[in-house]
């Protein structure tokens, strides 16, 4: 069984702070001077090394903090009335999870580690009266829930419009645009959720995710070794994910 973690394991990591974090651009207002940012590292706790399946927080359990990831993955997820696990997001480092529970003060999913990965955890109180002192943070707060709200709306778009290719294709360049960004490789990365996981998130059969890699790789638009992946024409996998307006597009043979 997965354990939830209560207390974040503080060690080692609690050495690194937020003005010399590599990923501090991504979590934080570029604006803030040096004297806010040390305001902001002393309400942060970092955690160890944790371990693959343990919980950052579980479904129904009282909002206290949101959590910004330093190191590896989580998934979010919601359990059904019958028991079954809905994925409905995956988290990087530079991202922040647990603002959904900001509605009602409650986490409407759990936060579960993909991988081992370490976090930042910020308890929502305290933040929360920082950014009533710096106007910054809090326009900072706010792009971020814009941009969970734009996600989710794109999400409900590529569930009821798109095929079977076109959401794994468009999955697979969000996956890139998100790696980039963190200064990553864009065509090469690892794939640390699971075909059956990919499968929830998207709404398709595992058989059909594994058909769809499968007939990309033939068609030379990836190469895919376990969960290693390189992506080998972004432009035909543009066009596969019927985003592509471009000039090009119509071009790229259809896939077979």
């Amino acid at each position: 069984m997965s354990s939830t973690i209560t207390k974040l394991n503080v060690g080692a990591a609690a050495q690194s702070h937020c003005q010399t974090c590599s990923l501090n651009t991504l979590c934080l207002p570029v604006s803030l001077q040096d004297e806010e940012i040390a305001r902001l590292d002393d309400i942060v706790s970092k955690s160890r090394p944790m371990h693959k399946g343990d919980l950052l927080f579980r479904q129904g359990e009282p909002m206290t903090s949101v959590y910004a990831i330093r190191a590896g993955s989580v998934k979010t997820f919601t359990l059904t009335h019958e028991g079954e696990e809905q994925i409905n997001g995956f988290y990087f480092p530079g991202e922040l999870v647990g603002l959904a529970g900001l509605d009602d003060g409650y986490y409407p999913m759990s936060a579960k580690l993909m991988e081992t990965t370490t976090v930042c955890e910020i308890p929502y109180e305290r933040l929360d009266e920082l950014q009533g002192q710096m106007p910054e943070l809090r326009r900072s707060m706010m792009r971020t829930m814009g941009r969970e709200l734009r996600d989710d709306q794109q999400m409900l778009m590529l569930l009821s419009r798109k095929t079977a290719e076109q959401r794994i294709a468009t999955f697979l360049l969000k996956l890139s645009s998100r790696y980039q960004a963190r200064g990553y490789s864009a065509t090469q990365f690892r794939l640390t959720m699971s075909r059956n996981e990919i499968g929830n998130y998207l709404g398709l059969a595992v058989e059909t995710v594994s058909r769809i890699f499968t007939r990309f790789s033939s068609a030379g638009l990836v190469r895919v070794e376990g969960k290693e992946i390189e992506l080998l024409d972004l432009e035909a996998l543009n066009e596969a994910s019927g985003d592509c307006h471009g000039e090009g597009c119509g071009q790229v043979a259809k896939l077979g």
